[in-house]
């Protein structure tokens, strides 16, 4: 559910290795992906389905095992309600997505029952119609059920993945893993977004570091501060780990700003700003961040 850079790239590994895939997009995307398939630009080789099921209006898809749910946070809703009729008997919706808010809301929509937890690590987005440019060779899935959850859907789609050759792995604790990621990201998103520029120049100058160390440690106490078990070298792993991505890397958010597309800064920084808040934190880089990229908040600058 959204054949972009996340749900394109590993739809298509499924849908090669033979797995029943069909992609929801819509638009020029979705006609390119019926008149020639998907096409996938990629470190770690190049895929292409091409006789791969695609369609916008999902009341034509049968009752499906798994929903890979993968639309931008402003949709999340109303794809929900899209995509609960979808669901089989035993079927279940793995929201793969920036931000924390899309479990919760899918948990209201479909149930907790069907709702695991997913977190997607890759660089990767829709270069034109039908073709997803995948950056560097980082291309790997964390799934996993909630307290109470179904861990052996989560077993079984890892197995799935695992069968196409995804690099996968089952989460004892997803919840803490959704927070990993969105500390990182929320920090990688701001930065070069208003740097306007690569993680490479961002890790080279010592001020936007000193900014993207801030902006994970203020992301880092929002989520100790909630409970969630965050390791307390967290911040110090990040930045060794910026140092080992492709300086050409860029966040899924900057590709939107540079194209005059709507923004997820309000599930990004705005959330660590809006988190701080309600916890009494101070989160003044993440505020910063935010309020560089505000006046593009609904696309090209008001």
């Amino acid at each position: 559910m959204g054949a972009g850079g996340v749900g394109g790239f590993f739809g298509a590994k499924l849908a090669l290795a033979g797995n029943d895939v069909t992609f929801i997009a819509r638009g020029r995307h979705l006609e390119a992906i019926r008149a020639s398939g998907i096409s996938i630009d990629s470190g770690t080789g190049a895929m292409h389905v091409a006789k791969a099921r695609a369609t916008d209006d999902v009341s034509n898809v049968a009752p499906v095992d798994v929903v890979m749910f993968c639309v931008k946070l402003w949709d999340v809703e109303t794809a929900a309600q899209q995509i609960a009729p979808l669901l089989a008997d035993r079927g279940v919706v793995i929201p793969f997505q920036n931000g924390l808010d899309s479990p919760d809301i899918l948990n209201r929509v479909v149930g907790p029952a069907r709702v695991l937890g997913g977190v997607a690590y890759i660089a990767a987005t829709i270069r034109e119609p039908g073709v997803i440019a995948h950056t560097g060779t980082m291309a790997r899935l964390r799934v996993g059920a909630f307290p109470g959850g179904r861990v052996e859907a989560a077993h079984e789609f890892a197995a799935a993945c695992r069968d196409a050759g995804v690099d996968v792995e089952v989460s004892p604790d997803i919840r803490r893993a959704l927070w990993e990621k969105f500390c990182f990201l929320a920090a990688f998103a701001g930065c070069t977004c208003a740097a306007r520029q690569p993680i490479g120049v961002v890790r080279a100058d010592a001020d936007l570091r000193a900014t993207f160390e801030g902006a994970v440690r203020e992301a880092w106490s929002v989520g100790r501060a909630a409970g969630v078990p965050l390791a307390d070298d967290y911040v110090k792993g990040t930045l060794t780990a910026i140092d080992m991505l492709p300086a050409e890397m860029k966040a899924s958010m900057l590709h939107d700003l540079e194209a005059g597309r709507r923004l997820e800064a309000p599930w990004l920084s705005g959330a660590v700003v809006r988190m701080a808040a309600e916890a009494g934190l101070d989160a003044s880089i993440s505020r910063a961040l935010y309020a560089a990229v505000k006046p593009y908040l609904n696309g090209n600058a008001r």
